[in-house]
């Protein structure tokens, strides 16, 4: 029997608590108004506002995931905002529609999921405690 106890990663998970479950859905509709305003603003001031429609989900996915010291948060962040881009890419039956066809609008909506799964991606996440391990000593 060993006297140390068992790592952080060896623990059973428990469920979430109520506070980081109104964070996780306060950053996916923070994610949906990130991408109602790229939608609006990367059309208007081409190239600028595509860079700047994408910086600001960057920032967003990014926050997240260090607000909540885990890739859930940029998780969270990147579906509220793949959800409303992709909702305002479907045409409605009178017509109208919010992306128009040019390349500026396939950037946004390809380079904006790229951008969400890099920086959801970067967090290092949980490390085990305890001093450094060498094989093979």
């Amino acid at each position: 029997m060993s006297d140390r106890s068992p790592s952080v990663l060896a623990q059973p998970l428990r469920p979430p608590s109520a506070g980081r479950v109104v964070a996780c859905l306060g950053l996916f509709l923070l994610g949906a108004v990130v991408g109602t305003a790229g939608a609006l603003v990367q059309p208007a001031w081409f190239p600028g506002g595509l860079l700047l429609a994408l910086a600001a989900e960057a920032g967003l996915v990014l926050g997240a995931t260090r607000a909540l010291r885990s890739r859930a948060g940029g998780g969270w962040a990147a579906g509220g905002w793949t959800l409303v881009v992709i909702l305002l890419t479907t045409s409605r039956p009178e017509g109208d529609f919010l992306f128009a066809a040019g390349g500026g609008s396939y950037l946004f909506l390809l380079g904006g999921i790229a951008v969400a799964v890099i920086c959801a991606t970067l967090f290092s996440g949980r490390q085990p405690d305890g001093p450094p391990a060498r094989l093979g000593k």
